[in-house]
């Protein structure tokens, strides 16, 4: 229990939500701050505390006003049913919020204008949250969904462009049912911004993934997935193809034809240890 405890630690308020609090005491929407604080609190303490039962090593627990954001030291190298479980533990919490409300509500424990309040924060941070757009959960989703099937840099590549046409199609929505919202518009300022910081950070991103590869952190293999390249490919070309939950045995043709194969823990001891970021793949041939 303690242990669970301490991730109240790990908490944090992003400044956008400071924003909205502040927005909420000048216009003395307290009840409305109480309840949006309590549902996107509960979200994200679903996200963490699953995140936790798995031992991942959470580093922050950042609250927004439509849910968090958890910053883990994982880098897509746990299994993608671990990852699917945590994301979804923040919207499952809003389905118990709401039986609970409508039970306060049926026995009159709360007014029916509180009620409907509390369903309107509870539904729309619940709808907010599975747009397919990063960093939301649907976003999450999205990768995990491209993770299935594509190397990791071309899943996160292609989840960053889907969030970009959804996120244009979400503006277009607001510019015309509600563009004179402001807290929507601080809300998607926001989404653009992380949208471009992933993007910017991509390569670094990919790297941390093959370097917690290389330190033996890959926590689940779903299959064994060869991976054929020509002698002339460069290592780090090869290193791109790698994906989540998949052991990757290098096959090495020349001409079309097999000369040789190595385990990618070989590939990867050549290019974090021995520095070869330039050689190419048959460089390792010749070597051992």
């Amino acid at each position: 229990m303690n242990n669970y405890l301490s991730l109240l630690q790990k908490i944090h308020i992003h400044p956008l939500l400071w924003v909205m609090i502040g927005i909420s005491v000048l216009t003395a929407n307290f009840k409305t701050l109480f309840l949006l604080m309590l549902i996107v609190f509960i979200h994200e303490m679903g996200h963490a505390i699953s995140a936790h039962f798995f031992s991942w090593r959470i580093k922050t627990v950042m609250l927004l006003p439509f849910g968090g954001v958890a910053e883990v030291d994982e880098h897509g190298n746990r299994s993608l049913k671990q990852e699917f479980i945590v994301v979804l533990s923040g919207p499952i919490q809003h389905l118990w919020l709401q039986g609970t409300a409508h039970l306060l509500f049926v026995t009159n424990v709360v007014n029916v204008d509180d009620y409907h309040l509390f369903t309107f924060y509870n539904v729309s941070i619940l709808l907010f949250n599975l747009l397919p757009v990063w960093p939301l959960d649907g976003g999450k989703l999205l990768f995990i969904l491209f993770s299935n099937y594509l190397p990791f840099k071309k899943a996160h590549f292609y989840m960053i462009v889907s969030s970009i046409c959804f996120l244009f199609l979400y503006v277009l929505v607001i510019l015309i049912f509600s563009s004179n919202f402001l807290n929507m518009w601080i809300i998607t300022t926001f989404l653009i911004y992380s949208l471009y910081h992933e993007y910017k950070n991509r390569m670094y991103g990919t790297l941390r993934f093959l370097m917690e590869r290389y330190y033996g952190k890959q926590d689940t293999i779903n299959q064994l997935k060869p991976i054929v390249v020509d002698e002339s490919e460069l290592i780090y070309h090869v290193l791109l193809q790698f994906q989540r939950g998949c052991k990757h045995l290098i096959v090495i043709e020349r001409n079309g034809t097999k000369i040789s194969e190595m385990d990618e823990n070989e590939l990867l001891h050549a290019f974090f240890a021995n520095k070869l970021t330039d050689s190419k793949i048959g460089d390792l041939v010749y070597a051992y």
